[in-house]
Order: structure tokens, then C-alpha cells, then sequence
């Protein structure tokens, strides 16, 4: 990431894109614009990955979700995704797809900058010597941020994923609240109704679990547990 972060909008109402866009280059981000994912993709092709794309869900043509989803298939850029206010339907599906965060509109634009620089942290890279651990039989990064299957095969998961598995990894053997996990993820205090935890960790185990191994367990009316030991790779 650069020391100036480059984003991309993508809002389709001319005069809320300037608007967000305006404040954001205030706080020193670089902003390009897009009116929807022909826009999108322009610039996409046009020059390097951004460090960030803060998505619409409701727009013309191609909506959010569904751009969403394509991006995600091809690519581990963050996405912080805005949905309409109290539409959980939409924020849901949008954690399905592998958006990393979610906003509900109207919103506070100090808000908005404070959840993009925490998505931005979680990606940074880090500078020490990379830590490897054996987690059962995967073998976990925590440098590089990559996770990889007994036969080497790369799994690929998005900055959330990874964040919460890493809540796991380096706290073997303790059990880990709703609560804690939403916290050290989301730099939040959790809301009792927010299910982002467990649409995240229910796409982390479709993607680190096979057949009838559980390496995540649920520890009822208490939280979840890695079932599976840790150890120095």
C-alpha cells in the first residue's frame, strides 16, 4: 500500500459521489470515481489494483453484489460495501460474496474513513521475519497472510477471513466469545443483532474444512474453539 492509499467509489448519484469523494480526498486518500462496474472496470484495466473500492449496492444495470462477486473471483482487493439502511439481506449476501465490511446508508463520512483505514491496517504488509504455523493440516503465514491446504494447495481467503482465523490460531485452546471476535475484527464494540461474525466464519469453515473435519468448533452458549493444535512450522 502506498503512503498516499488510492480508492475507488462506486455510486451512481452524481452528487453523493462528489460529496464522499471530496471528503475523502480531504483526508488524504487518492479517489478515482465510478457511476457502476462498466466505470469500474475502466479503471481497473487502466492502471493498478486499488487499495481499496467502496461499493454501492444499488446501482443501474450491474448491481453491487453482483460486482462484488466478480471481483472477488478474480481478485483480493478490499471492498467496503454501502447498503441501504437496515436492508440485512443485502449485508449478508454481500459478507457471502467477500466483501471485507459493510456500511449502512445515510452514514457518517468520519465513520467511513475510520472503516477504511481499519480494513486498510488489517492489509498491510508486515516487515518482521514471516511466522509460519502448522494448524492441524494446514500451514498458516501470518506474514504473508497466506494459508495453505496439506497438499500445498493456496486457500484463498479474503482480509476478514483471514483476520478472524488469525483470532484463532494465535489463541489455541481458549474459547472465543461473539463478542471478542467482533471486537478484534472490526475495531468495534459488537451489536447483539450484527451476524457478520457468522456469516464470515461460516464461509472461513467452506473453505479450511473438508468432509467431516472440523477444525473450528462451536462451544454452545459460550463461543467457538480451534479444535485442532498449533505449532511452529
Amino acid at each position: 500500500m502506498t503512503d498516499q492509499p488510492r480508492l475507488i467509489v462506486v455510486e451512481d448519484d452524481g452528487e453523493i459521489r462528489a460529496l464522499v469523494a471530496d471528503y475523502l480526498r480531504k483526508q488524504g486518500f487518492k479517489v478515482d470515481v465510478a457511476d457502476g462496474g462498466a466505470a469500474l472496470d475502466r479503471h481497473l484495466a487502466a492502471s493498478d489494483a486499488p487499495d481499496l473500492i467502496v461499493l454501492d449496492v444499488m446501482l443501474p444495470g450491474e448491481d453491487g453484489l453482483s460486482i462484488c462477486r466478480r471481483l472477488r473471483a478474480a481478485s483480493r482487493v478490499p471492498i467496503l460495501m454501502l447498503t441501504a439502511k437496515g436492508d440485512d439481506i443485502d449485508r449478508i449476501i454481500g459478507l457471502e460474496m467477500g466483501a471485507d465490511d459493510y456500511l449502512p446508508k445515510p452514514f457518517n463520512p468520519r465513520e467511513l474513513v475510520a472503516r477504511i483505514r481499519a480494513i486498510l491496517r488489517r492489509n498491510e504488509p508486515r516487515p518482521v521475519e514471516a511466522k509460519k504455523l502448522r494448524v492441524g493440516p494446514l500451514t498458516v503465514d501470518l506474514d504473508r497472510r497466506a494459508i495453505t491446504a496439506q497438499a500445498g494447495t493456496a486457500i484463498e481467503l479474503t482480509s476478514a477471513e483471514f483476520d478472524l482465523l488469525e483470532c484463532f490460531v494465535t489463541r489455541p485452546g481458549r474459547v472465543l466469545s461473539r463478542d471478542q471476535l467482533m471486537d478484534w475484527t472490526r475495531g468495534r464494540r459488537a451489536d447483539a443483532l450484527d451476524r457478520t461474525i457468522d456469516v464470515q466464519l461460516s464461509r472461513l469453515r467452506r473453505k479450511i474444512e473438508s468432509g467431516d473435519e472440523v477444525l473450528i468448533k462451536t462451544i454452545r452458549n459460550a463461543g467457538y474453539i480451534l479444535a485442532v493444535d498449533v505449532e511452529e512450522a
